[in-house]
């Protein structure tokens, strides 16, 4: 069931002030808030979350899912792996590439012979840095990662990253950082199981 835009947005606000205290942190929460259409953006243009307030939502699937399969891997002393800070992190702030890039319009639609007005998001990336390496540098702009930190975001989309698809380093990071592999898990689980699709 979605949440309103302003549930998620609590939501997620409520997470990250008790989770990430690192500095500069308040600094990226400011510019999510006031400077940025994080909380009313799609998550996607046409496939899961694909509604106003989808990335926020997403975002807070992926943090549940995240933290869960953390626990179901490393137990209740999981944090000896792993730190709540690093946890919110990784989830709430892996999918910032997609900030400012969607915007809501409209398109004629033939709907029982008539004419109407149906509402799409239109995609207009004016940072084309890629995906998971761009919120990696937007982050950074803000605040410092660990190294697992900016792997684990870096290389969330697993095979589905262009890069992937060209030879890259996947699989070495995933060997290395065993911790981007339980992100790219839980953006899975969350995209295909938590989520609809307009698809």
């Amino acid at each position: 069931m979605e949440k309103s835009v302003e549930e998620s947005k609590a939501e997620f606000i409520k997470i990250y002030n008790e989770n990430i205290k690192r500095e500069g942190a308040d600094k990226l929460l400011d510019y999510l808030v006031n400077s940025s259409n994080f909380f009313s953006s799609p998550a996607s243009g046409k496939r899961h979350s694909s509604y106003i307030g989808g990335l926020c939502q997403h975002s807070l699937n992926v943090y549940h899912r995240f933290k869960k399969n953390i626990i179901l891997e490393y137990g209740a002393n999981y944090t000896e792996k792993i730190s709540d800070e690093s946890i919110a992190i990784i989830a709430l702030l892996h999918d910032l590439c997609k900030v400012n890039t969607y915007t809501q319009d409209y398109r004629n639609q033939k709907v029982d012979g008539q004419w109407i007005q149906v509402p799409y998001f239109s995609y207009n990336n004016t940072l084309p840095y890629g995906h998971g390496e761009k919120s990696v540098y937007i982050i950074s702009g803000f605040m410092r990662l660990t190294r697992e930190e900016a792997m684990a975001i870096n290389w969330h989309m697993g095979g589905f990253d262009a890069r992937a698809q060209a030879g890259s380093d996947l699989s070495d990071a995933y060997s290395r950082y065993p911790i981007a592999v339980l992100i790219h898990v839980s953006d899975i689980e969350s995209s295909y199981i938590d989520e609809k699709s307009t698809n």
